[in-house]
Formats: C-alpha cells, sequence, structure tokens
C-alpha cells in the first residue's frame, strides 16, 4: 500500500509532537512542512529532516497535488482558514483542537469537508489514551450504569505559557479554549456524546501571567516574547446542562491561588470512576461498598496517545476506518467553548 502523503501547516510546539509520532506510523510519510515564520520552520524541518518548505500555505498546496492530507497545528484564530483551504485542494485534514475560533468558523469547515468528501478529524488526543480506552470499556459494559454527573478539571498553579496563548486575538480564550477543551470533550465522549443544551459560567481575570515570580512557568511556545500581550482569563468554571438530562461541572486555569489539579470524574447510577491517575472505579461489590482500581500497566494495545492519534488519522485515511474524533463532535466542543464565555460576560445562563 502506498504511504500517505502528509503536509504539516504549522511548525511550532504540538506540531513537533505530531511529527514525533509520525515517525511511529509506518503507512505516514511527511512530504512537506510549512509555517510563517522562516526561523522556527527551519528548525523543525531540519530536526526531521524534510525537504520541501514553504512561508505560504496557498503555495504549497498549489505545488504539492500528490498530497494526501494535511495536519493543521497553527494558532487557533487560523484553524478554519487553513483546515477550508486544505479541504478545498482535495486533502483530509486533522486539526488540532479546539476546532475553530468560534462555532461558526468550525460549521464551515464541516461544511468544506462535506462538499469536498474528505475527512475532517480533530485533534481530541485524550480520547486516544489508554485511561480512555479502558474507562469506555467499563463503561459500555455497564460498570457505571446511567451517567448524570461529571467533574472536568484541568487547572495550574502557575501555568499561563504566554506568548500567543495569552494573547486573545489568536487565541480565542485561555485556560477554556486551551485546557478545558479536553477534559469537555473526554468526559461528553465517555458520557455518550450528549448534545449540550445550557451553560452558566464564570470566569475571572485577577492575576495574569505573574512575570515576577522567580519560579518559571513550565513550558512557553517557541516564539513568545516578554511583551507579548495577556488578554485571556485567569480561571473560570461552567456547568454544562446536556439534552438527557446530565450534567458537567468544569473548572480550568492558568494562574490560581491554589494547587494543581487534572481530574476527570463520572457518576453513575451503579458506579463512580476516577480517571486523575490511572482508573479507578467506586460500587457496590457483594453488596459492599467497593472500590476496583485498574491494573493499567500491562494493557494490551498499550500505546503513546499522540502515536495513537496520528496511527488512527492514518488508517481513517488508507482504510477507511470510522473517526472517533469526527468534526460533528468538535462543533458542540465550540457550542459549549462559545457558551462559557458569553455566559461569563453576562453573567447569565446561555440556552443552546
Amino acid at each position: 500500500m502506498a504511504k500517505v502523503k502528509i503536509a504539516l501547516i504549522g511548525a511550532g510546539n504540538i506540531a513537533n509532537t505530531h511529527l514525533e509520532s509520525y515517525r511511529n506510523v509506518p503507512d505516514a510519510e511527511i512530504t512537506a512542512i510549512c509555517d510563517i515564520n522562516p526561523e522556527r520552520l527551519k528548525i523543525t524541518a531540519d530536526r526531521f529532516g524534510i525537504e520541501k518548505r514553504y512561508t505560504d500555505v496557498d503555495t504549497m498546496l498549489a505545488e504539492l497535488p500528490e498530497l494526501d492530507a494535511a495536519d493543521v497545528c497553527v494558532w487557533n484564530c487560523n484553524h478554519a482558514e487553513c483546515s477550508i483551504k486544505a479541504l478545498n485542494a482535495g486533502l483530509h485534514v486533522l486539526c488540532e483542537k479546539p476546532m475553530a475560533y468560534s462555532a461558526k468558523e468550525a460549521e464551515l469547515m464541516l461544511e468544506a469537508a462535506k462538499k469536498n468528501n474528505k475527512l475532517l478529524m480533530i485533534g481530541f488526543v485524550l480520547r486516544f489514551s489508554d485511561d480512555a480506552k479502558i474507562a469506555k470499556d467499563f463503561i459500555e459494559k455497564g460498570y457505571l450504569g446511567d451517567i448524570y454527573y461529571s467533574k472536568a478539571q484541568y487547572v495550574r498553579r502557575h501555568g499561563n505559557p504566554g506568548g500567543w496563548f495569552a494573547d486573545k486575538a489568536r487565541s480565542g480564550g485561555g485556560p477554556v479554549i486551551d485546557l478545558g477543551v479536553h477534559v469537555i470533550d473526554l468526559t461528553r465522549y465517555l458520557m455518550g456524546n450528549p448534545k449540550p443544551v445550557s451553560v452558566y459560567a464564570a470566569s475571572y481575570d485577577n492575576i495574569g501571567k505573574r512575570d515576577y515570580l522567580k519560579t518559571n512557568v513550565g513550558w512557553i511556545p517557541q516564539d513568545a516574547k516578554p511583551d507579548d500581550p495577556c488578554t485571556v482569563e485567569d480561571f473560570a468554571t461552567a456547568l454544562i446542562r446536556y439534552d438527557n438530562g446530565a450534567v458537567t461541572q468544569l473548572e480550568a486555569a492558568y494562574s490560581i491561588n491554589g494547587e494543581d489539579i487534572a481530574k476527570r470524574q463520572l457518576f453513575g447510577t451503579k458506579g463512580g470512576m476516577d480517571l486523575s491517575n490511572g482508573v479507578k472505579i467506586y460500587g457496590e461489590y457483594n453488596d459492599f461498598l467497593a472500590d476496583i482500581n485498574v491494573n493499567t500497566k500491562n494493557f494490551k494495545g498499550s500505546q503513546n496517545l499522540f502515536d495513537a492519534e496520528m496511527s488512527h488519522f492514518v488508517d481513517c485515511i488508507a482504510n477507511g476506518t470510522e473517526c472517533r474524533a469526527k468534526a460533528e463532535d468538535g462543533i458542540e466542543v465550540m457550542r459549549i467553548l462559545d457558551a462559557i464565555y458569553e455566559s461569563a460576560r453576562t453573567g447569565h445562563e446561555v440556552i443552546l
């Protein structure tokens, strides 16, 4: 079988992560890479030995008709534009999360995918983790019963990366659209992808980047500058209600005076589940309250989550496998994100 020829649109941090994983996908061939920053383009292209390099996406698409797919890893504000151009050029597309800058843009992306009969996959990478696969298996076998509540928490005490992430014009928002999108999607996915019907939210921007601290942030974008603006929220909380009556409580933060938290918890009529550190199930067994700590270390088919994501994208293209991270799901998550920001702005519930 011929390899799937892929172009990277974007050469920053997440593009490097994707490229590392494509190295582990035998059926993938990285044919070209594009970035508006020539220096960053050279560094990434040299690192991965990519010969065909472009600073303009239109030129790349026009000059390389042999391409099969594009992997879009640019600023959030350019996700829709780059994805639509690639789809209209006849390419399948993997677009990093969040799907777009807004739900309206996301809908235009899906229209382009349908018009060109091409795959549009969204980079909901947590769906491809071992923990998510194991959790899905237990849920589908009825261990939790009907899931009616979940907690989605992704909180950093000092974790504002700055650069474009803190510039709302390029990112569309802060921890909600960057971190919250991960846990919103994962909890919704494990709950069976119910439709969101309303959102009530609040957000705060009282702390900022904490540039004065002697403690460094874990990582920053490659092209971040000290004078980059910080125009995004520090922290947000939201209550998301779905059409089946289920509710998700979200907490997302870049900067907060509390501990770092990364929790995904589900609560059902027969049992509960915590995916914060492996997979733990709380239930009733033999008429006792009892817990199951799932041994995930020797999970058959264990795979790095990005390796699994890139493998799935290539498999969908090469073999017609049904996509596990469809554009339709991306649109629903974007509708939730839009509603969180609107509710926080107005102080009122948003009905979807």
